[in-house]
């Protein structure tokens, strides 16, 4: 056609399809940019707005700044890594939940070892979970701390969500104490100290963990606590709501004529087994989490509490038959929580559990940590240098990929070939 001007030619079906792909995709890209930069700004505001009201000076400020910004740069330089399943080695089962399981894996370019969490989607579908995933995303980017499990990489195919994690080759709490029958005052003591520590780094982030327990005490090559699981599954099993222990038949208390050797042996026989269920346990979560009015960061202090009367006298003080009785037994602790006179525990440790398990208006930790750091149970604590000491008792690590300290698992069908279609995925949701 020279000359003239061609002929605007009808567009078909498959280009219009095209075209507005095309389009979403551009949008759907810009909308994405947009939101990332909004939530940079947001987290710059709060950073700002807490180092006001801590009323930091200058060079403290510009210091916390360069802080911030490098962790922004860490988080951007993830969202642009390109990484699937077919990055890494699958070694060993080594946790398993009602939303997926926990695997070694080994990333084949570099060596380095890992724990890759997997989530099936199909477990992740309601709204309220999706927001628990942000929040775990969200604070283990901006937690760049020594006290909290570090997440590298995340992904996703059509059926899972993968999140690769610092692996930590002590195991976890729960595991230590069903393998002890109780733990020492000392050893309790440095557990608990460094709980302290690692609960008040998050709660200076603004965030509460509300799901503090032994199996979310993962402990490093040397012995050291270290969080994990913020909310991400277990924060949504049933046990967290009121609803589930309502109208259910009300089933004798069974615990009740036991002696204290017989309680315990019966809770470690069941523990493993409300760890891995969908229902979950309500034994350390705090009374005010099940009440509709409301609860706060003092509610993660409850928890070390229920923790600390368990490393001392080898069953958490509800623990029943039923996930019903125990609700009940947590929501009456006013009757229920006893000290069996056959297990001899100090007086400061008595008195600091009951500072923990009380109303929240009471308890301990509500004016500040400090309030907690200077009770008589932890007076010879060093807790400037806690973490640079030995732990109490000390782990041993013969290989990168140890997983001794870890229960063995069979093998699963969580990871079937020929279903991954992998893309950069940092969790955006």
């Amino acid at each position: 056609m020279t000359g003239g001007t061609a002929a605007a030619l009808p567009m078909s079906n498959h280009t219009r399809e095209r075209v507005t792909v095309a389009k979403l995709t551009l949008e759907n890209f810009y909308s994405t940019l947009l939101t990332q930069h909004e939530e940079r700004e947001m987290r710059q505001k709060k950073l700002e707005k807490a180092m006001e009201e801590e009323g930091l000076p200058d060079e403290e400020k510009v210091m916390r700044r360069s802080q911030h910004a490098r962790k922004e740069t860490e988080f951007l330089r993830l969202k642009r890594t390109r990484l699937g399943l077919d990055d890494f080695e699958s070694l060993k089962v080594i946790g398993r939940g009602a939303f997926g399981e926990v695997r070694l894996v080994q990333k084949k370019d570099t060596g380095h070892i890992y724990a890759m969490k997997i989530l099936r989607k199909a477990d992740m579908l309601e709204k309220e979970q999706v927001a628990h995933i942000r929040a775990e995303r969200d604070i283990l980017v901006e937690a760049d701390s020594a006290w909290v499990v570090k997440m590298f990489y995340s992904f996703q195919d059509k059926r899972n969500l993968y999140l690769i994690m610092e692996f930590l080759p002590g195991g976890d709490m729960m595991t230590l104490l069903m393998k002890k029958d109780t733990l020492s005052e000392e050893a309790t003591q440095f557990y608990i100290a460094e709980t302290v520590l690692a609960i008040d780094s998050i709660h200076q982030l603004g965030f509460i963990h509300r799901d503090i327990k032994p199996d979310n005490l993962l402990l490093d090559s040397r012995g050291h606590v270290k969080l994990s699981d913020f909310g991400l599954c277990t924060g949504l099993k049933k046990a967290h709501r009121t609803e589930f222990y309502r109208n259910l038949t009300h089933n004798p208390p069974t615990f009740q004529n036991m002696n204290s050797k017989r309680k315990a042996e019966t809770w470690k026989k069941n523990r493993r087994q409300l760890a891995y269920s969908t229902v979950g346990t309500p034994d350390y979560i705090a009374p005010e989490v099940f009440m509709q009015t409301g609860y706060n960061k003092l509610c993660d202090w409850w928890s070390l509490g229920v923790i600390m009367y368990e490393m001392l006298i080898g069953y958490p003080p509800f623990c029943s038959e039923t996930p019903q009785e125990t609700y009940r037994k947590v929501m009456n602790w006013k009757e229920t929580l006893v000290f069996p006179p056959e297990v001899p525990i100090s007086e400061k440790a008595k008195d600091l559990i009951l500072r923990y398990c009380t109303d929240a208006d009471n308890r301990i930790g509500a004016v500040s940590v400090e309030e907690i750091k200077s009770h008589p149970f932890f007076e010879s604590v060093d807790w400037e240098h806690i973490r640079e000491r030995p732990a109490a008792i000390s782990i041993e690590i013969k290989s990168i990929d140890d997983t001794s300290n870890f229960d063995d698992f069979p093998e699963s069908d969580i990871l079937q070939p020929g279903l991954s279609y992998q893309r950069p995925y940092v969790l955006q949701l």
